[in-house]
């Protein structure tokens, strides 16, 4: 029980953490933010890979499923931050943006037999960035005009989560989440000739509403040492009953009096269905390999835009703005010996790679595809009072990439420790 609280207490007082922008990127601007990673420590050395992973010892979100395997008498406390360095580049041009940020917070245990638990804090988007934009006003003159892009936010979950083997090598399982967060953008006019009127907008929208995942797992053996686990996940598409508002302000350069003008849009933003599958294959419980992939929704969802139409303004939701996002991960998992006394013959080593399409368009035009490979290491943690828990330390590059947008590159170091502590065990007397 005085785990639980510590547990509870930490995911609480790391909502904090979560408020904060973990990128820099201009590409957070478009859609809900820039998706975020959703794994745990010992996923995020495979690149995210997960979707088929049954871990006795880790807690997989990505498959509420997995917590059916998760091992009796244990509680898992896995916690996870990371660092990260980005650069820019357009038309010749290099920029670096540094970046840290409080990742995750999940816990798990097992209830009762073939029946596990699961809550924690997770990432769902992130919105973070600040660049401007100058120009003349014309070729015949030397008045120019800046634009400020800014934004800042994202959108959060806290999670309970079950999974139950219904039956041997079968399991089910669900995430109820909460979702929340507050999406803020701005671009803010400006001229060099200070007698030259002004117009700005500002974009926002607070989201409080909620988040269902299910997820099944079914484990053939196929020898007396080979396992092959197949996997399939689902996130229920749905509203955020969130009502998106845009203020645009025109400024009379000569009286310094605004006008604004304050527009909404009535339960203007929606989740979509996301649908996985994923296969991982076994040897011994030393060597995991597996392939996910994902299919986000998204082409059928408007998004709020904000136009000016025959004069007059509009601000109302727009098809064509986003489509479907597509992603596949490779990877793997090797670890000599887990339960030897030897601490080299312990370490886990982990590989993988993804690719993704965008989610968003940038002018009608599709966003940048995604890149990334990724390499870690689960390194036991040996004492007198407990043998059981990992630090995972894992590297990954990124890399977004278009013929005609802004090509960014990031390196990343993650860290997570993961505490795995005996629960409900009894003690002997001799």
């Amino acid at each position: 029980m005085k785990t639980i609280v510590c547990a509870a207490l930490l995911a609480t007082s790391s909502l904090a953490g979560f408020a904060q922008s973990g990128t820099n990127s201009p590409y957070s601007q478009y859609g809900l933010g820039l998706l975020s990673d959703q794994s745990s420590g010992f996923s995020r050395g495979m690149n995210g890979l997960g979707l088929a992973f049954r871990e006795h010892n880790q807690v997989n979100p990505l498959n509420p499923a997995s917590y059916s395997s998760i091992d009796s008498l244990s509680f898992i406390f896995d916690a996870g931050l990371s660092g990260q360095i980005t650069n820019f580049e357009e038309g010749g041009k290099k920029l670096n943006a540094n970046n840290a940020d409080f990742e995750y917070v999940v816990a798990g245990f097992r209830a009762f037999k073939h029946f596990g638990v699961s809550f924690g804090l997770l990432p769902f988007t992130n919105v973070g960035y600040t660049y401007s934009n100058t120009q003349y006003v014309n070729p015949l003159n030397t008045t120019t005009y800046t634009n400020t892009y800014a934004g800042s936010g994202g959108l959060h979950q806290v999670y309970l989560g079950f999974g139950w083997e219904m039956f041997k090598g079968f399991s089910i399982g669900v995430n109820g989440s909460y979702l929340w967060g507050e999406l803020n953008r701005s671009i803010v006019n400006s001229y060099s000739d200070g007698n030259i009127n002004t117009l700005s907008k500002y974009y926002s929208a607070t989201v409080k509403n909620y988040k269902v995942d299910f997820g099944a797992q079914y484990t053939a053996r196929l020898s007396k040492k080979n396992w092959l686990t197949i996997a399939g996940t689902y996130s229920l598409g749905h509203k955020l009953n969130a009502d998106p508002q845009c203020q645009v302000i025109s400024t009379n350069s000569q009286t310094s009096v605004s006008d604004t003008a304050v527009y909404s849009i009535k339960n203007g933003l929606e989740l979509p269905a996301i649908i996985g599958a994923g296969l991982m294959f076994n040897h011994n419980g030393q060597l995991k390999i597996g392939a996910d992939y994902q299919l986000q929704k998204w082409s059928g969802i408007a998004m709020p835009e904000y136009s000016v139409v025959n004069g007059q303004p509009r601000y109302a939701l727009t098809e064509g703005l986003c489509k479907d996002r597509h992603k596949v991960t490779v990877g793997g998992e090797y670890v000599p010996l887990e339960n030897a006394r030897n601490f080299f013959k312990r370490l886990h080593y982990r590989v993988g790679a993804s690719y993704a399409t965008s989610y968003f368009k940038v002018n009608g035009v599709d966003g940048p595809k995604e890149l990334s490979v990724s390499m870690g290491f689960g390194i036991p943690i040996m004492n007198t009072y407990n043998s059981r828990s990992l630090l995972n330390l894992s590297a990954q590059w990124v890399r977004m990439d278009s013929n005609t947008l802004i090509k960014e590159n990031t390196f990343r170091i993650n860290i997570g420790l993961t505490f795995n502590e005996r629960w409900f065990a009894k003690w002997k007397v001799q």
